[in-house]
């Protein structure tokens, strides 16, 4: 079975759909003929039905997923990805019998940090070994740098970014079954690359981390796993990880049904805890990722990223560590409240809400919007090519503030 058959019932959203309508199909097989094809044809803002949105996300799914599959080939082959002036590592296992497109994919980040890069690279190796999940790509990645916060600098939101787009393409990883842990050091980056990637992964583990300055609100809908010694007292790990795990029971007593965790302080053991952090693998592997949760709380980082599940923003540049926004959807109203800069994009799927209706957009209090929304192969497209993941298409696009 090929990559692309094994995925094309997952590329079709919702229940199966009617016949799309010939014409609107027949104009975007033209657009995908053209060599020169370009994403402001105006071919491409034609109004969709729901249907013909669904055959348009299939089609332009199985599109990107050759494009992607071609591109990122010998990369896979030679495990390493570079952007710009660094390059990411990798080594792998694959367990378990999964068809291609329904594989999970397990990050496993490894400790050391400030340190020489034969400590790194033992710590490396260590990391291979942890951890085994039934099912999936179990994937340790090589730091790029050997600095003290080597998992949590500028440059590894974009490399894990295309390290899941090539694992999407090349070895059929499901991008609702992708999963974060790390250890030491790469718990450090687990506290921090789970709040500001939430919407990448299906859950995630921290083991024997730092918290650091981590902001635990944009985990509402990431099922996260605190792990750590009772005796780990170095930078008051210990004592900071429970203080956290406490936190995340407040957010879900007062959020019911979010902030879904389990928190692992093991007495008596020290920053090594003979492999009983295990217990998160299967822990994990219950979840698979919802792209389209009906209320987010985005906050950003000292890394400010532009998306965030079905909300863009225009300039990332301008974006200022702690601006929040909190949106939700009920019935067929938006409501964005925060820090919402002008030009945020609202991307929008049937999966939220039925764009066939008209949609209430509320910013802060006053109405910005007031009617339908029409569905196009650009919105799509746009989608596909910020990430190789058809779950979370955008099949329309509204723009407030």
């Amino acid at each position: 079975m090929s990559i692309l058959s094994a995925l094309a019932p997952a590329l079709l959203l919702g229940t199966p759909m009617a016949d799309a309508s010939p014409r609107a199909i027949a104009a975007l097989d033209a657009w995908r003929a053209q060599p020169d094809a370009r994403a402001d044809d105006p071919r491409l803002a034609q109004p969709l039905t729901r249907a013909e949105a669904e055959r348009a996300v299939a089609l332009l799914s199985a599109d990107r997923m050759r494009t992607l599959a071609a591109h990122y080939g010998s990369a896979v082959a030679e495990r390493k990805l570079t952007i710009g002036d660094k390059t990411l590592r990798w080594e792998s296992k694959l367990f378990g019998d999964a068809a291609p497109g329904h594989r999970s994919l397990w990050i496993s980040m490894h400790g050391g940090g400030n340190t020489s890069p034969e400590v790194n690279d033992q710590q490396w190796r260590n990391q291979l070994r942890l951890y085994a999940p039934i099912e999936g790509i179990y994937l340790a990645p090589r730091a790029p740098t050997d600095t003290w916060n080597l998992w949590h600098e500028a440059h590894i939101d974009a490399l894990f970014q295309e390290l899941i787009d090539a694992q999407v393409a090349v070895n059929g990883v499901d991008p609702n079954r992708v999963y974060l842990m790390g250890y030491s050091a790469g718990g450090d980056g687990v506290w921090q690359l789970a709040p500001r990637m939430a919407d990448r992964f299906a859950a995630a583990a921290m083991m024997a981390g730092h918290p650091g300055d981590a902001s635990l609100l944009p985990l509402r809908n990431l099922p996260f796993a605190i792990f750590v010694g009772g005796e780990d007292a170095a930078y008051d790990r210990n004592k900071l990880d429970a203080e956290k795990a406490a936190e995340l029971d407040r957010l879900a007593a007062a959020d019911p049904g979010a902030y879904v965790h389990m928190a692992r302080v093991y007495p008596g053991l020290p920053h090594w805890m003979d492999r009983k952090d295990a217990e998160a693998v299967p822990w994990m592997a219950t979840f698979t990722r919802n792209p389209w949760p009906t209320r987010i709380i985005w906050v950003q980082d000292d890394v400010p990223n532009d998306r965030f599940y079905w909300l863009k923003i225009p300039n990332v540049a301008a974006a200022k560590r702690g601006d929040t926004i909190t949106a939700s959807v009920s019935g067929q109203t938006i409501t964005l409240s925060g820090t919402v800069p002008a030009g945020t994009t609202l991307r929008l799927s049937d999966r939220l809400l039925n764009l066939d209706r008209t949609i209430r957009v509320m910013v802060n209090g006053r109405q910005i919007h007031a009617g339908k929304v029409t569905r196009t192969a650009r919105a799509v497209i746009e989608s596909l090519r910020e990430r190789l993941d058809p779950g979370s298409a955008a099949t329309a696009t509204l723009i407030v503030g």
